[in-house]
């Protein structure tokens, strides 16, 4: 990936955790700390496939199909601190950063995530990057979440630019599939 091969769009969008932080296996052990005083099982292969959903969804789905009886908000808020605990760990996942720098004034930015916003600026805080974007669309900015394209249009619709015009980065096939389904081009970034 080069500068260049973004110049035919007029909006870029980017996806936070595993695009523009290299966050995933933090956010993997905070979730297997938490789960696990539930007695709830969560392989890396589930964690990597349900990535780009809200944390409490997550929890709901996991729970019901382990038959275990839990609180989804609450675990899911457990989870968020023990991550918050790691953020200073955080490393940038240098080419995604390096294509977001070199568009920073020149193209509208945005940042598109399933998770919080607490913790996507936090991240973005901790990366240095935070001010590259023009806004950020989190969790608590839509009533569904990817794979449903709501997060990206959302964005789009921020930024003044027609979706089509938008290219998405990403690191999740649910973030593909909501890519597509807002009729944009995406990146797989992974």
């Amino acid at each position: 990936m080069n500068a260049n091969d973004f110049e035919k769009y007029d909006g870029l969008i980017f996806d936070c955790d595993g695009t523009l932080a290299d966050s995933m296996p933090l956010h993997y052990v905070a979730w297997r700390v938490t789960l696990l005083r539930y007695g709830i099982e969560f392989t890396t292969e589930r964690f990597y496939a349900m990535g780009g959903m809200p944390s409490a969804s997550i929890v709901r789905i996991l729970a019901d199909e382990q038959k275990v009886v839990v609180d989804p908000p609450n675990v899911a808020d457990e989870k968020e601190v023990a991550f918050t605990e790691l953020i200073v760990q955080v490393q940038p996942k240098v080419d995604v950063c390096e294509i977001a720098r070199a568009f920073h004034g020149k193209k509208p930015m945005a940042v598109a995530s399933g998770s919080g916003r607490d913790i996507v600026q936090r991240q973005l805080d901790a990366l240095g990057i935070a001010d590259l974007f023009e806004t950020i669309v989190a969790s608590e900015d839509t009533e569904l979440h990817k794979p449903e394209p709501d997060v990206f249009l959302e964005a789009a619709s921020r930024l003044g630019v027609d979706p089509k015009r938008c290219v998405v980065f990403e690191d999740s096939p649910l973030g593909f599939q909501a890519a597509e389904s807002a009729g944009m081009d995406w990146i797989d970034v992974r």
